[in-house]
């Protein structure tokens, strides 16, 4: 488990310039997580597999974790369209999700507490 200020490498790209960027973790927090499918409430696409939005996100949770195919209401806000937005969960487990801050590998300014990456998807520097 990294702790606030461990400095790593991101294995994954949930956004252009995330792979290979070098980041600061700024948060960790066990709880569950869930990749969800999603219409932005504004229209457009459907957003399928979203990474990650945790069960604190998730209106009316409840305290026992979601399975996979229940509709539920997202209270996130990563992406434009997300808060309020009726979802369904793709799948769910339980781990340490991590906020971090990086500069993405396609320049542009710092990203700061970006929400969320899970342990497998970083590496020690």
């Amino acid at each position: 488990m990294f702790q606030a200020g461990s400095q790593v490498m991101i294995r994954d790209e949930h956004m252009p310039g995330m792979k290979g960027a070098k980041a600061t973790v700024a948060g960790a927090y066990e709880t569950v997580v869930y990749t969800v499918s999603y219409t932005p409430v504004a229209g457009g696409d459907e957003v399928t597999n979203h990474k990650w939005v945790i069960h604190e996100e998730i209106q009316d949770a409840g305290s026992d974790p979601l399975k996979a195919g229940t509709t539920v209401v997202l209270t996130a806000d990563h992406m434009p369209g997300m808060k309020g937005a009726k979802a369904t969960v793709d799948s769910a487990h339980s781990t340490t999700v991590y906020m971090i801050d990086f500069l993405p590998t396609t320049g542009g300014a710092m990203v700061k507490n970006h929400q969320w990456v899970t342990e497998n998807e970083l590496s020690p520097l």
